[in-house]
């Protein structure tokens, strides 16, 4: 959808389906590129817990929390595994993510994070267990992720913050909550080639080479409506979701609906969740009157 929308905005891409396919391809790269730095940064969070036992150790006079600070922030095995593990070290490598990290921002992050209850609660607990280890740093990443220092820096370095944002937060937390972790994990969530290529870049192709068809089939249905007067966004849904409809006979004609009506809240206007809702009714109706709705496997339809 948001290769379809930038495609449609810039001319430039006009019948050219490499560049189009480039633009797609480097939207999921930009994709698995923030959810690695996302977990990149809070790693390199935690390590200033070390400046800070050193800064605390060496006061004068130290008070009982200095005295009692420990750095197992960062020296927690959780954490540690981010550190070791060949596969993230190779997909940090691979994907040139650590341009992005500054130790200034991190430090920041870190300071911030140090002031609040709940890691000072942490530190005061001796007998910390590796629930609790995860707990830290599962409220690490929230507590960073919803302030607005975490949010300008990730908007200064990534174009796709915003829209990628809660689906890369749903991943890191997976992630979280799957350390230590194992051989092959980080792998495993790079995007598979058959989604990427199958589905995504077939979807994407199938648009651009019948857009004027799509076109034929989305007009009539709406209503008077002048199609140059819908919502660019819209649009770009309706025949997204007509394309599914007609050429990819393995997607269920009620999950391609409620899949492009859920997109229609995250990225349009207040009302065109019932606006795509209503003119891929008609289409479904119109399609399946002239026979065009050619699903496989029983329950389809």
């Amino acid at each position: 959808m948001q290769s379809l929308y930038a495609i449609n905005r810039d001319k430039s891409y006009d019948g050219d389906l490499d560049l189009s396919t480039q633009v797609y391809r480097d939207s999921i790269r930009q994709s698995y590129q923030l959810y690695l730095f996302n977990i990149l940064q809070m790693r390199e969070v935690t390590k200033h817990s070390l400046k800070d036992e050193a800064h605390r150790k060496g006061k004068h006079l130290p008070s009982d929390f200095d005295k009692q600070f420990t750095s197992k922030l960062y020296t927690n095995p959780l954490i540690q595994s981010t550190f070791n593990d060949n596969g993230f070290i190779a997909a940090l490598a691979n994907n040139k993510v650590e341009k992005f990290l500054t130790e200034d921002e991190t430090r920041l992050l870190y300071n911030d994070f140090a002031k609040t209850p709940e890691y000072k609660a942490y530190l005061k607990n001796p007998n910390t267990t590796e629930a609790d280890d995860l707990e830290i740093l599962l409220f690490l990443f929230k507590y960073s992720v919803t302030g607005e220092i975490y949010n300008d820096l990730m908007d200064n370095y990534f174009s796709n913050w915003w829209d990628d944002k809660s689906l890369v937060v749903g991943a890191v937390k997976k992630t979280l909550k799957s350390l230590p972790l194992t051989e092959g994990y980080i792998q495993g969530l790079q995007p598979g080639e058959d989604t990427v290529t199958e589905f995504g870049e077939a979807l994407l192709q199938d648009v651009l080479r019948h857009n004027d068809k799509l076109l034929e089939h989305i007009v009539p249905t709406l209503n008077n409506w002048d199609a140059e007067r819908v919502a660019v966004i819209d649009m770009v849904l309706l025949k997204m979701a007509l394309s599914e409809l007609l050429n990819f006979p393995t997607i269920p004609t009620k999950v391609t609906l409620n899949e492009f009506v859920e997109i229609a809240k995250l990225y349009s206007t207040d009302k065109s969740k019932d606006f795509i809702n209503g003119i891929l009714d008609r289409l479904l109706k119109k399609l399946n009157q002239d026979g065009l709705i050619k699903k496989e496997g029983r329950g389809l339809k």
